[in-house]
């Protein structure tokens, strides 16, 4: 099993750029410094994607601030699976190379932008994360509006530090942070919809790094409440040297219980045709039935992004380290494919 946990309270690379100790952690102990990275500024990507889920409303919000180098992608996602509608906007930048300033960590510092038609937010507090966007024309003359708090209670977190064994300069360097409840509204074409905190949670995707060119990975996340406790889950792979552990985890009740090898088993005929997912220790067995297909993909030769983003309910089992099994029913959830060159 690879799954080296790291513990100490470390720089994150050595003098030379390669990641000092690859592996997991519960929480973001290696320290991101981007001043310490040995790549040109275009080749470095740092982004912050929030995902927050309501199954008693059924709808969703995702939201993301992002600098990847050459290009900026600004985007806000809502989803309404009582009809399987949604809606994204993308405001793209040209060479952003840092000038967003995004914080070092996730635990600290406010994330922010700003142009003409987009206003977004992140701000960070003792224990909450405020999400505010404000976006005119999301949907032709339609505007979209956000304001989100999220509660972060002490708890484990999936922290993991990967390298690229053909580049020793590249490296990922990614916190999920699952099962924070949601309080707030989103406001679109006069509807509100508005969260739950006793049922609606959302998940931070929080990333720092500098990547290779042409890079496909699957991941899947969600959170819910399974016999009246907090249950959450991440699993992906697909890119990097994962040798040293992988991203596979349960949360249950704010404890991390950790999996080893999981694998998507995604329909050939179709995206939206049910999935399952099989795990080489037995503990995360599960059939996922499609709701959504958030596609997108952009082919401009140099730079190409395919996704399928898929929302969906999760079903089957999940057992925790001292063996309790635990039943999952229609957990609303997502799993995806991304393949990126750029």
């Amino acid at each position: 099993m690879r799954n080296h946990e790291v513990t100490t309270i470390q720089p994150l690379l050595n003098s030379d750029g390669s990641l000092r100790e690859p592996g997991w952690s519960r929480s973001p102990v290696q320290v991101y410094d981007r001043k310490a990275i040995k790549a040109p500024k275009f080749r470095i990507k740092e982004w912050d994607y929030y995902l927050i889920l309501s199954d008693s409303g059924k709808f969703g919000v995702a939201l993301t601030v992002s600098d990847d180098g050459y290009i900026g992608l600004q985007s806000a996602t809502l989803l309404d699976f009582s009809t399987n509608w949604h809606h994204t906007e993308t405001v793209l930048n040209v060479f952003p190379m840092g000038k967003f300033k995004l914080p070092p960590s996730s635990s600290e510092g406010n994330t922010v932008y700003k142009d003409k038609r987009l206003r977004t937010q992140f701000i960070v507090g003792t224990g909450t994360r405020h999400l505010i966007c404000d976006f005119k024309k999301f949907d032709g003359e339609k505007d979209f509006y956000c304001d989100i708090t999220l509660t972060q209670p002490k708890q484990d977190t999936m922290v993991i530090a990967t390298p690229w064994a053909e580049k020793k300069t590249a490296f990922y360097y990614n916190q999920k942070i699952n099962c924070m409840p949601a309080q707030g509204y989103a406001k679109y074409d006069g509807r509100i919809f508005e969260f739950n905190p006793e049922t609606d949670f959302g998940t931070l995707d929080w990333g720092r790094g500098v990547w290779t060119y042409d890079n496909t990975w699957n991941w899947g996340s969600g959170n819910g409440i399974v016999n009246g406790k907090p249950f959450g889950f991440n699993i992906g792979y697909g890119f990097g040297d994962t040798k040293a552990a992988s991203e596979n985890i349960l949360f249950y009740d704010g404890k991390g219980h950790k999996l080893d090898d999981i694998v998507f088993n995604i329909p050939e005929s179709s995206y939206t045709d049910p999935w399952t997912f099989s795990s080489s220790d037995g503990r995360f067995e599960m059939d996922f039935i499609p709701l959504i297909d958030r596609s997108a993909k952009i082919d401009a030769k140099v730079i190409l992004s395919d996704q399928h983003q898929v929302f969906g309910r999760l079903s089957g089992k999940a057992v925790l380290d001292d063996g309790t099994e635990l039943e999952i029913k229609d957990l609303l959830c997502f799993a995806e494919r991304v393949h990126n060159k750029y």
